[in-house]
């Protein structure tokens, strides 16, 4: 019963602690006269002036499978093929990779809401603001990366589940992270935010995974009748 108590507490202080890595970005970030925060403006502005060139709008197009639409088509397709091929590898993937890219939207929509940062593209014609606040549209809605964050999610839980995942799902969610500067969407420090989430959002449904591994699935197997 201890024990039990200890695992369920284990997730409720990993879900706590899924917005703390973007809570001190901010904290870096907007210092605004670190050497660190002007790095990370001025590395993102000058990547992103070749956002309009050609290769670069493909790129742009191809990184979008980072976007939420696409990653829960690509988490639902893993679980659909699961259960029509009986293969346990991807039916737990799928519903792992689901529950971690939801997780992670939501952490990464409810920081959104707490603050206002312009994006590099807008940035570059209109000037750098990022402050707390709900006040802009999606030009000042740059802080965290959402691509990243949910990519990272879905890769962790890919990795963890289903068998061969790991080496191509680390390196589409290095594309999807690396094209998001020079493509003018979003700053390297939104990024690291981003990657912070979804990697904070896999680790708490992980836990609750083991957690049903350890108490839930015994008893469900012991309970069936021979």
């Amino acid at each position: 019963m201890s024990e039990t108590r200890t695992r369920k507490s284990a997730v409720k202080t990993k879900a706590a602690q899924v917005g703390k890595p973007a809570t001190a970005a901010v904290k870096a970030v907007k210092k605004g006269g670190t050497k660190v925060a002007r790095a990370d403006r001025q590395v993102t502005h000058a990547s992103a002036r070749f956002r309009d060139r050609p290769a670069m709008k493909l790129f742009a197009t191809l990184i979008e499978a980072g976007d939420q639409p696409p990653l829960i088509v690509a988490s639902a397709g893993t679980l659909l093929v699961g259960l029509l091929t009986r293969r346990g590898d991807l039916m737990r993937g799928g519903v792992r990779m689901l529950a971690s890219h939801l997780l992670a939207t939501g952490a990464k929509l409810a920081i959104k809401h707490q603050f206002d940062r312009t994006r590099p593209s807008e940035a570059l014609a209109h000037g750098h603001r990022f402050e707390k606040g709900d006040r802009g549209g999606h030009e000042e809605k740059s802080f965290p990366s959402g691509h990243t964050a949910g990519a990272v999610a879905v890769a962790r839980a890919a990795a963890h589940e289903i068998d061969g995942s790991a080496i191509p799902a680390t390196i589409a969610t290095v594309a999807i992270a690396a094209g998001q500067a020079p493509t003018g969407n979003h700053y390297l420090s939104d990024i690291v935010a981003g990657a912070a989430i979804g990697w904070a959002a896999e680790a708490v449904v992980g836990t609750a995974f083991d957690w049903f591994d350890d108490k839930l699935a015994p008893a469900v197997a012991t309970s069936q009748p021979d």
